[in-house]
């Protein structure tokens, strides 16, 4: 079997958004992504499907997984002939042990790759709005671990020459070490006004800066409680940072919230609450599968010139039925004389953007408005296709068998639960770190309870829930949850304002 390869590959200190193009390429290449505590959930989600995730930023009863561990993975997953994905936070080769790992594979002539990223001591200054240079306050920039390896003897570390110098000094993994290193460098000579600053989790909404001098910067951190991961910035350019501050000034910023919807849906939330200045906790509670047979499926294509209208109930129905519709060659010319209805502009748009208008689409997205509108605009001896998933209400369905309305419903795609992580979740809510929980179906509600269990509704309700529509509000307050808001207009954006409101 020839051996595979690894790559080594940085993605940047906590916003995801800093990963860089070639780190998602390989990451989507491999068949094993060995990643780190520090990395972003949101990375993972760029490996294909069916990759083995191995995280290695903890075990049950010790800290980390040591480092020579580690290598070991690297080495026998990619003797396999495997591609492996080695997923570290900021850039591998600042103080990422990145080198390490590339000896070992060498050492075992194991091809490697390494893909830099963006690293934390530039970066993370940069979002509290302190550049590490500027020629008007310095013209260097120093990087140095303030946590050395554990054992030696010696620090490696001259503070008398640190102490010494001019530009910029960077401390990462110094937390626990803050005070030390403040002293030390006092007592080379360095001046105890010289201006300082603490940031803590750089680049996330969870973003909080203490700054101060030399002199108090450890107690100031001490008191606000900072903890790991931070980044210390000592220098003149500190003081820049209450004019050039940028970060965290939009109208959700600081706020976690929760974005229950399918990974494929989830993409105009996430969007915009990021815009807002929000992050967003993807949890896909839910996934788009395919129908389990297309032979309805098929027969209706074969016989669709027999229907008059056709009833698309979301984006994830457009999508479907023309995925099949291409796949089996069929020319769009074949719906020429059919009339369409979508339920949401979304849906409306997704149809637009395939050259097809809508000529009719309810102004509230409920059930009993559809039918009204629809019963108005179907003519005596039209035939319907409702194009929906396995789900969906029928309400509809059973309106038109009432009013006599000749119809089919097909399902073009099924709803299945997500297969969310739980844990994290889990302990945000509990450790009071997730702010809102949003919800746009009523199958979003029923897998959320399903995947964190009946038994958390207390800890559920430590956070606002909000819901698209009352339909999707009922559902939750049947099912125990206390709902906070819903929003006025059925639409992500209706969503957004109720978000903005509460």
């Amino acid at each position: 079997m020839s051996k595979g390869k690894v790559y080594i590959i940085g993605v940047g200190p906590g916003d995801y958004k800093l990963i860089t193009l070639k780190a998602i390429e390989c990451i989507a290449r491999a068949d094993v992504v060995v990643y780190d505590r520090l990395v972003n959930s949101k990375i993972l989600g760029y490996a294909r499907e069916g990759a083995e995730l191995v995280y290695v930023g903890k075990l049950p009863d010790c800290h980390a997984v040591p480092q020579d561990k580690i290598n070991e993975i690297l080495v026998r997953e990619a003797s396999q002939g495997k591609i492996v994905a080695r997923v570290k936070g900021g850039d591998p080769f600042v103080f990422g042990r990145g080198g390490e790992e590339c000896e070992s594979l060498f050492e075992k002539g194991i091809e490697f790759e390494v893909v830099p990223g963006v690293t934390s001591p530039i970066a993370v200054p940069a979002y509290a709005g302190i550049p590490v240079t500027h020629r008007d306050f310095c013209s260097s920039l120093h990087i140095i671990t303030g946590h050395e390896r554990s054992g030696k003897n010696e620090s490696m570390l001259d503070y008398e020459l640190l102490a010494r110098l001019e530009g910029t000094l960077v401390f990462l993994m110094g937390v626990k070490n803050l005070a030390d290193i403040s002293s030390n460098l006092m007592r080379y000579g360095k001046d105890k006004t010289t201006p300082a600053a603490v940031i803590e989790k750089g680049t996330t909404s969870e973003q909080r800066v203490v700054t101060g001098t030399l002199e108090d910067i450890a107690a100031r951190a001490a008191e606000a409680g900072i903890k790991s991961p931070a980044v210390t910035v000592v220098g003149k350019v500190v003081s820049l940072k209450d004019k050039l501050s940028w970060f965290n000034r939009g109208k959700l910023a600081g706020k976690r919230i929760i974005v229950t919807r399918a990974r494929e849906q989830a993409g105009k939330l996430v969007e915009k609450i990021e815009e807002l200045g929000g992050e967003a906790i993807e949890f896909p509670v839910i996934k788009i599968a395919k129908p389990e047979s297309y032979v309805h499926f098929d027969r209706v294509l074969d016989d669709i010139g027999s229907f008059n209208w056709i009833v698309f109930m979301s984006v994830n129905g457009v999508d479907s039925f023309f995925s099949r519709m291409k796949t089996r060659l069929m020319d769009i010319r074949s719906l020429w004389g059919i009339k369409l209805c979508a339920v949401g502009e979304a849906t409306a748009e997704r149809l637009q953007d395939l050259g097809l208008n809508v000529d009719y689409m309810p102004e509230k997205f409920t059930a009993s408005e559809l039918l009204e509108g629809l019963l108005k605009r179907v003519e005596p001896g039209q035939k319907v296709l409702l194009a929906r998933a396995d789900i969906a209400s029928r309400e509809l369905s059973e309106g038109l068998k009432n009013s006599g309305v000749s119809y089919e419903d097909l399902v073009v795609y099924r709803t299945v639960p997500g297969g969310a992580d739980r844990k994290d979740i889990i302990s945000m809510l509990e450790e009071g770190r997730i702010d809102f929980i949003t919800f746009t179906s009523s199958s979003t509600v029923r897998n959320f309870i399903s995947i964190i269990g009946s038994n958390k509704l207390d800890t559920i309700s430590r956070a606002k829930v909000v819901c698209i529509g009352p339909v999707t509000a009922k559902t939750a307050a049947e099912l125990g949850i206390k709902v906070t808001s819903v929003a006025d207009v059925y639409t992500i954006d209706g969503l957004v304002q109720k978000l903005l409101e509460s």
